[in-house]
C-alpha cells in the first residue's frame, strides 16, 4: 500500500510526526516493532517517573513526624510499585493505540527498514515481510543504552535502565555507574527504599552537564541522605561474586574493589541506526547519528530523520518538536502548510531530572556565558528563604540565574530542588520573546509559589533582594 508519509517508530519523535502529519492532510503510517509509545512512554520517562513518585511516597512517610503525622510500620512492597509503574506504562500505550486510530494512522506491526527502491520494507513477528511505498519516509528509530566495552550489559549481574524498572526483586545493594540522569534517577528510587547505593563518575563531579553549583548542591544532599559517591573514578571490570559481584574501581589513589548485589550501567545512549536500510540508500551519518539540516531532510530525497537518531539533545520533548518541524516543512513543501516553521534553537532547550531534589535547566551555565565573553550578572535564591518551600517543607535548593549585564538578556536558569522541572518553562519563554531582567520583575510573581524564587534571584543578581 503507498502512503504520503511512513514513520518508523512510535516514540515521542515518531508518533508525533505521524500525527501532525494526518492533521495536514498526508496519509500515513506508523512502523512499530514493539508497543506504541517507544521507549519513553514503555520504558523510560513515564514509568521512570512512576517509580520515583513511590519512592517519595515511602519519603514523606519516613518524615511524617515532620508534619505532625504519626505513621509506624511502613515498608516498600517493590513488586507493587514495579506493578504500577507498568501500569501507567500500559495506559499510556493504549493512549498512543487510541490517537492512532482518531487520527487515522495506520500502524504496521514490525521491524521497519529501508530497502533499495526507497521504500519500507516490514519483517513482522512472523518473520514475513512486506513493502510499503511512501513520498516521504521519517526515521525516528530511538536510541538505547549505551554500553562500555569493560562494562556488558548482561540483564543479571550488569543491568541497564530497562532491567532497572522491572527487577524480580529488590537488590540490597547496588552500584551505579553513571551519575547523568538516568544514574542520579535511579540512585534516588533505590536509596529511598532501602538499597545501598554507590555512584562512580568519571568526570570530577556528577551531574556533570549542569551548572557546577547545582552538581555541588546535589552531591551534598545524596551524600546527607547516605548515598555514596566516587568522582573521578572509572569501573574497570566487574565480576561475578556468588550471588553478587565484585567491581574493580580505578581512583585517583589507586584501584579498590566494590561489591554489590548489582551494577547498573548508566552512561548515556546510542542512536538505534544499524540495519535499518540506511546504507542501501547511502544515507549519511556521522558520528554514530544519521546527518539532516536543519529540517531534518537527509542527504537523500524523501528520507528523513528526527530524536535520539540525530545530532540534537536525547530528549522525548526534543525529538516532539523535531517530529512538528520535520513535518511542517514537509507540508510547506507541498502547499499543504502556510509556513516554514521556524529552526528549533538548540540553545534554549530545557532539561530536566527527576531525582529528588528535582533539577531543571536552560541555556548557559555560569561558567559558559563567562568563556563565550559575556560580563554577567549572577543571582541565587535558596529556597530556605521562600516561604512556600518552608511550608512544604522543601527547603533544599536554589534558583540560579544568570543575566548578561550589558543589555539584560537571560542567559540561563539552573534549579535544584521540589518540583522545579514545573518552573522552568517560564525561562525558555521568556528567552525564546529575548526577555530582559526588568520585563520579569515587572511582571507579577504569585505568592507564596516556588515559582516566585526565579524573581527574587532576578533581584539578588541585580543587588535589590527583598526576601534575602
Amino acid at each position: 500500500m503507498a502512503y504520503d508519509v511512513i514513520v518508523i517508530g512510535s516514540g515521542p519523535g515518531g508518533y508525533v510526526a505521524a500525527i501532525r502529519a494526518s492533521q495536514l492532510g498526508f496519509k500515513t503510517a506508523i512502523v512499530e516493532r514493539d508497543n506504541l509509545g517507544g521507549i519513553c512512554l514503555n520504558w523510560g520517562c513515564i514509568p521512570t517517573k512512576a517509580l520515583l513518585k513511590s519512592a517519595q511516597v515511602m519519603e514523606y512517610i519516613n518524615h511524617s513526624k515532620d508534619y505532625g503525622v504519626e505513621v509506624s510500620g511502613a515498608k516498600a512492597d517493590f513488586g507493587a510499585m514495579v506493578k504500577r509503574s507498568r501500569g501507567v506504562a500500559d495506559k499510556m500505550s493504549k493512549g498512543i493505540q487510541f490517537l492512532m486510530r482518531k487520527n487515522k494512522i495506520e500502524v504496521i506491526n514490525g521491524f521497519g527498514k529501508l530497502n533499495n527502491k526507497k521504500e519500507v520494507e516490514v519483517t513482522g513477528a512472523d518473520g514475513k515481510t512486506t513493502a510499503h511505498q511512501a513520498k516521504h519516509i521519517i526515521l525516528a528509530t530511538g536510541g538505547r543504552a549505551r554500553q562500555l566495552p569493560n562494562l556488558p550489559i548482561d540483564g543479571k549481574k550488569v543491568i541497564g535502565y530497562r532491567e532497572a524498572m522491572a527487577l524480580p526483586q529488590q537488590p540490597k545493594s547496588m552500584i551505579v555507574v553513571g551519575s547523568g540522569a538516568i544514574g542520579v534517577e535511579f540512585a534516588y528510587f533505590y536509596h529511598s527504599i532501602g538499597t545501598k547505593v554507590t555512584i562512580v563518575e568519571f568526570m570530577p563531579r556528577i551531574v556533570p552537564v549542569e551548572d557546577e553549583d547545582i552538581s555541588k548542591e546535589l552531591e551534598k544532599i545524596y551524600k546527607k541522605k547516605g548515598i555514596e559517591i566516587m568522582t573521578n573514578a572509572s569501573v574497570e571490570k566487574v565480576e561475578g561474586s556468588g550471588n553478587g559481584v565484585k567491581a574493580t574501581v580505578k581512583t585517583q589513589t589507586g584501584e579498590i574493589t566494590l561489591e554489590a548485589d548489582v551494577v547498573l550501567s548508566a552512561v548515556g545512549v546510542v542512536a538505534n541506526i544499524e540495519n535499518i536500510g540506511l546504507e542501501a540508500l547511502g544515507v549519511k551519518t556521522d558520528k554514530g547519528k544519521i546527518a539532516t539540516d536543519q529540517y531534518y531532510k537527509t542527504n537523500i530525497d524523501g528520507v528523513y530523520a528526527i530524536g535520539d537518531a540525530t545530532a540534537g539533545q536525547a530528549l522525548a520533548h526534543v525529538a516532539s518538536k523535531e517530529a512538528v518541524i520535520c513535518v511542517e516543512a514537509i507540508a510547506n513543501k507541498e502547499g499543504m502548510h502556510h509556513h516554514n516553521p521556524e529552526p528549533l534553537d538548540y540553545g534554549n532547550v530545557p532539561g530536566c531530572t527527576y531525582c529528588s531534589p528535582e533539577i531543571a535547566s536552560v541555556g548557559m551555565t555560569e561558567k559558559q556565558a563567562k568563556e563565550a565573553g559575556y560580563e554577567v550578572k549572577v543571582g541565587k535564591f535558596p529556597f530556605s528563604a521562600s516561604g512556600k518551600a518552608s511550608a512544604a517543607g522543601a527547603m533544599e535548593g536554589f534558583v540560579k540565574v544568570i543575566f548578561d549585564a550589558k543589555y539584560g538578556e537571560w542567559l540561563g536558569t539552573h534549579m535544584i530542588g521540589a518540583n522545579v522541572t514545573e518552573i522552568i518553562a517560564q525561562t525558555v519563554t521568556a528567552r525564546k520573546l529575548e526577555t530582559t531582567w526588568q520585563e520579569v520583575l515587572d511582571s507579577i510573581h504569585p505568592h507564596p509559589t516556588m515559582s516566585e524564587s526565579v524573581k527574587d534571584a532576578i533581584e539578588v543578581a541585580l543587588g535589590e533582594a527583598i526576601h534575602l
